[in-house]
């Protein structure tokens, strides 16, 4: 029996389990609304496509499942370009379905027609970040692509793909036996895992090494890996120390938890890592900032340090430091090999007292030189008591989402997170704009847990029009726009190795300047707070949480920089051999 195009993916879309689809509507997608409209598929709206796409990626990371992306031709298409890439960046399983041209017009420059180079070219616009794009030529093979891409999405290193489809294609007719022969097919693929010799000469490595490591990285989550990377660590008794990304994946009240690694970690945990004699890396790119610009003066000495490298990912091992030992393989499948082979040698297990007790004096050393800090009563606030307040108020289980500067980067160091997952940050896109939409996304996904985004002015004001879904779609989350009326990173940057802040701060008239995100919020239908006083900020978020309502708390913040002990190769660009970082503002 033949059917619309358009039916058959919505119908396809619900049998899946597919619960959202995020998005914007045009001329080229509405068949398919009209379709979704049918189905129990809801289609999350949004006033423009950076949002939806960072909707969907914090969709996907909340509820680890690929979500979708509707997206109309070539503007609608390239409006979500920065959302999906950071969501590729950061492995994050998404499928985008975008409108295209008609198939008919190809080449004559019919409306939103991308032909400069090549004849419907817009699928081609992705090919630099997404695993693959496919563009729709015939509609009997939509079914096929569609099933494909989903595999792709979610198999290997998983990752944002792309299916463009001409808009006739939509209102084409096929076989509906073509869509059913794809749900014979499996939609979960079996993953690697490690052979028993290699897990036993692993674990060998590592209990006969003097100082072993484990260091981890946003691979654990993705792989569901958080219990067994714990029971292992513990069994061993080995320090863990994690990349931005990797936060989380042990709690921050464990003993054996480290820290964060590179420019924003401690000299503590870098010391740590400089000095392992074997390291056993899991899930981990090994990023610039994490391993502070790979200069072993600061971070990662490899060598003299011995790396044991497991990823999914065969083009990850060996990228930026060699390897010892390499595996690819499923983390999750890894370590219960490891925990068996780990069981076996050490039937026992190792309890490693005295450096629980070191990593325990050096957590309340760090506590205690910060205290003055958390509790200095000025106003504007200084960021490491707005980060404690939201860490005091907020349940352990809360998803807590970020932007990039102070936020970001004083969250990896400063702020603990006790469950995996519960962290949603810009990893290596290092998207400004992304931590807003993100929370409403992981709210959509996890309607039961509290959703708080902690987010700068910058960062808010990308895309203030994401306040218009959370009332329409009834999404109580809550902003905290950290204010400090710039773009305060890299204004710190500009002052230290510059002596200016021309064109990072925000002014008129040369005073001081800053919307109030407050009466914006209130606008929109959000409730808005505008935060006049150190004391008042606590309150007033405790009052935003329990209110279940979409809630924006404007406060202003310093803008001083988060302090480091790593390094980022950057400086030396542009202050060679003066050792400069940040500068307050």
């Amino acid at each position: 029996m033949k059917k619309l195009v358009s039916n058959l993916l919505a119908n396809y879309l619900e049998t899946r389990g597919v619960e959202h689809v995020f998005g914007l509507c045009g001329h080229t997608n509405i068949a398919v609304l009209a379709e979704l409209e049918k189905t129990s598929v809801k289609f999350v709206n949004v006033r423009h496509e950076q949002i939806a796409a960072h909707m969907a990626d914090g969709y996907a990371r909340a509820k680890n499942e690929t979500s979708v992306l509707l997206s109309h031709v070539g503007p609608g298409l390239t409006n979500a370009s920065t959302g999906v890439a950071n969501a590729a960046l950061d492995s994050i399983p998404m499928v985008v379905i975008a409108g295209d041209v008609p198939s008919h017009y190809y080449g004559k420059h019919p409306h939103q027609e991308m032909n400069m180079h090549a004849d419907a070219s817009q699928y081609e616009v992705y090919r630099p970040f997404v695993k693959r794009a496919w563009r729709v030529d015939r509609p009997d093979l939509f079914p096929e692509i569609l099933e494909k891409a989903f595999q792709l999405a979610e198999s290997g290193n998983p990752g944002p793909v792309l299916v463009s489809v001409p808009m006739d294609m939509f209102s084409k007719e096929i076989e509906e036996s073509l869509f059913e022969q794809q749900k014979r097919h499996t939609k979960k693929l079996q993953k690697p895992s490690l052979d028993e010799n290699t897990a036993k000469e692993i674990v060998q490595k590592l209990i006969h090494a003097k100082q072993p490591l484990l260091h981890v990285g946003g691979g654990i989550m993705l792989a569901d890996a958080s219990e067994e990377i714990r029971e292992f660590a513990n069994h061993l008794g080995l320090p863990v120390s994690h990349s931005l990304m990797g936060k989380g994946a042990m709690s921050d009240d464990d003993d054996l938890t480290l820290g964060m690694t590179g420019f924003w970690g401690t000299q503590f945990i870098n010391d740590k890592t400089r000095n392992a004699d074997w390291i056993m890396a899991l899930g981990t790119r090994f990023a610039e900032a994490d391993s502070s610009s790979w200069e072993g003066e600061y971070t990662f000495q490899i060598p003299p340090t011995k790396l044991i490298h497991i990823d999914i990912d065969s083009s990850e091992i060996g990228r930026n430091y060699p390897v010892e030992i390499g595996a690819v393989a499923d983390l999750k499948q890894a370590l219960k090999a490891l925990i068996k082979a780990a069981k076996e040698e050490l039937p026992e297990g190792k309890e490693n007292s005295e450096l629980k007790k070191e990593i325990r004096e050096y957590k309340q050393a760090f506590n205690e030189a910060n205290q003055k800090l958390v509790e200095d009563n000025s106003f504007p606030m200084v960021p490491q008591r707005i980060l404690a307040e939201v860490r005091n108020v907020v349940p352990k289980d809360a998803y807590i989402t970020t932007d990039v500067g102070w936020n970001k980067n004083g969250m990896g160091q400063q702020f603990p997170i006790y469950e995996a997952g519960s962290v949603l940050t810009p990893g290596g896109y290092a998207t400004m704009g992304f931590g807003a939409p993100a929370a409403l996304g992981a709210k959509v996904a996890a309607p039961d847990k509290k959703v708080i985004s902690l987010v700068g002015d910058g960062g808010f004001g990308q895309n203030p029009a994401l306040m218009a879904t959370a009332v329409e779609e009834n999404i109580p989350v809550v902003w905290v726009v950290m204010n400090n009326s710039s773009y305060g990173t890299i204004a710190g940057l500009e002052k230290a190795h510059f002596g200016t802040t021309y064109g990072t701060v925000f002014e008129r008239n040369g005073e001081s300047y800053t919307p109030d995100y407050a009466v914006i919020a209130r606008g929109y239908g959000v409730e808005g707070i505008k935060i006049e006083k150190a004391e008042e900020f606590k309150p007033a978020l405790e009052e935003a949480l329990a209110s279940e309502k979409p809630v924006v708390i404007d406060v202003a913040m310093i803008n001083e920089p988060v302090p480091t002990d790593g390094h980022w190769n950057i400086m030396d660009i542009y202050s060679p051999g003066k050792k400069v970082h940040h500068a307050g503002v």
